[in-house]
């Protein structure tokens, strides 16, 4: 054995019998000491006594972090009894007002309270986020001196302020001279958060009325109201007419009632039935949807009736009169100099599509719905019975059921191609004359 592997087994044996004494003087037996092989030496399983020494104990399971939850928790916790509405979160605002005098955590409960407003229906009410400011001390963030307003003067506070008016901005909620006052009471002329009320002012003045076709801010609950109000914003001639060919059975009723029986609304103007009356009756119209409409944050579905693009060789052009044109004359015959570089035509992508003769919004997106629709169309179209329909749908596996939040289910899944060519005939319907 050489010099150097004897020092390293003296080292090893001594580290050992450290461990043991060490044991030995803090007062357990010397039955107790684990027995500890020193490293580098070979020890036979001869020697241990006890079989739990052989079998590895099990990992203990990993304990993931508990959510932790918000100081300011209880003050919105209600028995189930109280609904939750405006008055009940206005007396949970309140209640921080009372209870906590020198407004410490004013900022986590602001930060609450505007995670909460969705749940108790009060995310669009100017008064409750004038509320939720009133909650900063007054006249303590507001920068005194120049540097204080180079460096953004309290942080957490002025971030806190700009989050309540992103909100705002989000729903749609314009801010009043109340908010104003707040503001610069609160931070002051030169802070962030004004900054944003002006550009809030600004921009919202502008574009409060830019879109020519408004929706109401207040949509019906009722799913039929709604549909009647999603077909106006879709058909833009305003001498259409809206038809109810089925209404849903009432909450009131018996069980002798149909519980199947969906509501079917529709809508179509006088140029769609002269229209579907000059159409030919060996070239079939299809039924296409479902396509979804976005009423604010409600989204509904309609389906329409359309035929397909008729062939230039069979179109019918219709002469107009030079003195009813309104693009007359028609012709200019202008010599212009222009070189051979001029280019003479335009790169305009134009699409032409087959005539729509009918739309319609269903409480169910199956074919023996859309039937009756058709069904309730024979009557104001003779001419429809004479053509052949064929329903090409998205394939879906549930129905769109009315909801006290409005139609919010998601979208089918897109067409396929093959059920598209497949001619199955339980998916063609003859009108019968």
């Amino acid at each position: 054995m050489s010099w150097a592997q004897g020092i390293l087994l003296a080292r090893i044996l001594s580290r050992g019998w450290r461990g043991v004494c060490g044991t030995t003087l803090t007062g357990a037996p010397f039955s107790q000491v684990p027995s500890q092989a020193p490293r580098g030496l070979h020890c036979s399983a001869a020697t241990h006594t006890s079989d739990s020494s052989l079998v590895p104990s099990p990992p203990e399971p990993l304990r993931g972090p508990t959510k932790a939850l918000s100081p300011h928790e209880e003050l919105f916790r209600q028995s189930p009894d109280v609904a939750r509405d405006k008055a009940s979160f206005v007396r949970a605002v309140q209640n921080f007002g009372q209870h906590n005098v020198h407004k410490r955590g004013h900022v986590d409960f602001i930060y609450l309270a505007l995670r909460k407003m969705r749940e108790y229906g009060v995310e669009q009410d100017l008064a409750v986020y004038n509320l939720l400011l009133d909650i900063f001390p007054k006249e303590v963030f507001r920068p005194r001196n120049i540097f204080q307003r180079i460096f953004i003067h309290y942080p957490r506070q002025q971030e806190c302020g700009v989050a309540v008016l992103e909100q705002m901005e989000n729903h749609g909620v314009m801010p009043n001279k109340e908010t104003e006052f707040l503001l610069i009471q609160i931070f002051g002329h030169k802070s962030y958060p004004m900054l944003k009320f002006v550009r809030m002012r600004l921009w919202f003045s502008r574009f409060k009325n830019v879109n020519p076709f408004p929706v109401p801010r207040d949509l019906p609950q009722d799913p039929v109201d709604l549909a009647r109000l999603g077909l106006r914003h879709i058909e833009p001639d305003l001498s259409a007419r809206v038809t109810i060919y089925q209404m849903p059975p009432s909450k009131d009723s018996t069980g002798t009632a149909d519980s199947t029986e969906q509501y079917i609304v529709g809508i179509q103007s006088p140029d769609q039935q002269a229209a579907l009356a000059r159409h030919n009756p060996a070239r079939p119209i299809f039924v296409e949807g479902p396509f979804s409409l976005w009423l604010h944050n409600k989204c509904v579905y309609y389906h329409i009736l359309r035929a397909e693009l008729v062939p230039p060789e069979e179109r019918e052009v219709e002469e107009i009169p030079e003195e009813w044109n309104l693009y007359y004359p028609m012709q200019l015959d202008l010599d212009y100099g222009r070189s051979g570089w001029d280019d003479y035509e335009f790169d305009i992508n134009e699409v032409e599509e087959g005539p729509v003769f009918a739309i319609c919004m269903a409480g169910a997106h199956d074919q023996a719905t859309l039937a009756k629709w058709i069904q309730g169309l024979q009557e104001t179209n003779p001419a429809l019975a004479k053509i052949p329909v064929v329903f090409r749908l998205a394939a879906s596996t549930g129905e769109l059921q009315a909801s006290s939040s409005g139609l919010e289910e998601p979208f089918p899944p897109p067409l396929n191609g093959q059920e598209e060519e497949e001619e199955d005939p339980q998916r063609h319907q003859q009108g019968q004359s």
